[in-house]
């Protein structure tokens, strides 16, 4: 029997041999430059080999300012990483995927740098993830932002996008989920500003929407725009909306009124039915899909065939993304597919010297 999710989808500027993508998930193998490498290539390649239609790059830091999360986070912000990252996606897009860079500014959720920027000055929860070379300790308070810092790092996103297109990226995804900086502005206990940033969710959403403004300005109507939101955080893993659906419409409304070309709905810890499903039976990514209209990417423990099916087939999402099932085995589709049974995640298979954080949980805090 052949699975509605091996489809082929083509709506607005998506246009997929089937309805597979591979999650973001951070590997923090780049060079210390910022640049990607020979080792990443072929991780790219071998998910694209092996039969995923879409292919999301991990978090790409958009400045040399604040916007770095880890020591060996891949940037898309200088020429040097714009040649490395077009040797990579050369060898991804012969093998007929999409293939999305992920543009993140890490806000106060930063694992290494001593002084961070937010949308308010708070407290984050947790300690930092030493575990992907961060300094140990609590996070640090971030400053507050000021105008001018926003309109810095929103500029450094659209001239990403811009980099990323001379890249040979076929689009990109701004990362508005997770705890990272742009969902700091989303979330109310890290946005307690009261200027036109803060309160109300057109004001919170702002700098999202200038975001996909200059990028339409600036690489054309042909690019991919993507936007990731979620409930949950990295280091909040049991955060969820406030009123659950009524916000997450709020969100999506001020997302509706953007030129986006999808929505990618995040489950940090892992299982969608507990992180994106509300009581009344809707669900975060299905209100996405009827408030925007748009292609959405529901994620969490998709490797569930039965799970997938009903995502793509009840209105609940267009796409499914995995993370720690394409990490186990690249060619879970092509295996899928085919009838065979594609290898099973172990924490055996990560290698020492990375550490690998995916939309799905923390894999290095796994034991």
């Amino acid at each position: 029997m052949k699975h509605h999710i091996f489809s082929s989808l083509n709506k607005g500027k998506l246009n997929l041999k089937n309805r597979l993508a591979v999650a973001p998930m951070t590997r923090n193998s780049a060079e210390t430059s910022g640049e990607p490498n020979d080792l990443m290539a072929g991780y790219y390649e071998n998910f694209a080999a092996g039969g995923f239609g879409m292919v999301i790059s991990e978090g790409t830091y958009t400045d040399d300012h604040f916007s770095r999360c880890n020591p060996n986070q891949p940037g898309i912000v200088s020429e040097g990483h714009i040649k490395a990252w077009k040797q990579i996606t050369d060898r991804v897009r012969k093998h007929d995927s999409l293939f999305i860079c992920q543009l993140m500014h890490a806000g106060a959720l930063s694992e290494m740098l001593d002084e961070t920027v937010s949308a308010s000055a708070f407290l984050p929860r947790g300690q930092r993830n030493t575990g992907s070379g961060g300094t140990p300790g609590p996070y640090p308070v971030p400053s507050e932002m000021t105008h001018k810092d926003i309109e810095k790092a929103v500029k450094g996103f659209v001239q990403s996008a811009q980099n990323a297109r001379d890249a040979g990226f076929d689009g990109i995804e701004i990362h508005a989920a997770n705890g990272y900086l742009w969902d700091q502005f989303l979330t109310g206990y890290s946005n307690l500003r009261k200027d036109n940033y803060g309160g109300h969710m057109t004001n919170r959403f702002r700098p999202i929407a200038g975001i996909v403004d200059g990028i339409r300005k600036t690489t054309g109507d042909d690019f991919i725009v993507g936007l990731r939101l979620s409930e949950s955080k990295v280091n909040y893993l049991s955060y969820r909306l406030p009123d659950g659906p009524r916000t997450a419409l709020e969100i999506l409304n001020e997302a509706a009124k953007t030129q986006l070309d999808y929505v990618h709905i995040a489950a940090e810890g892992g299982n969608w039915a507990r992180e994106c499903l509300y009581e009344d039976g809707s669900s975060f990514s299905g209100i996405a899909r009827q408030v925007t209209g748009l292609p959405v990417i529901a994620n969490g423990g998709m490797n569930d065939l039965q799970k997938a099916e009903q995502i793509v087939t009840s209105g609940h999402g267009d796409i499914v993304s995995l993370g720690r099932a394409a990490l186990a085995d690249p060619c879970w589709p092509n295996k899928t597919l085919n009838g065979e049974t594609p290898l099973a995640f172990h924490k055996s298979m990560i290698q020492p010297y990375l550490t690998i954080r995916h939309s799905n949980s923390v894999i290095s805090s796994y034991t």
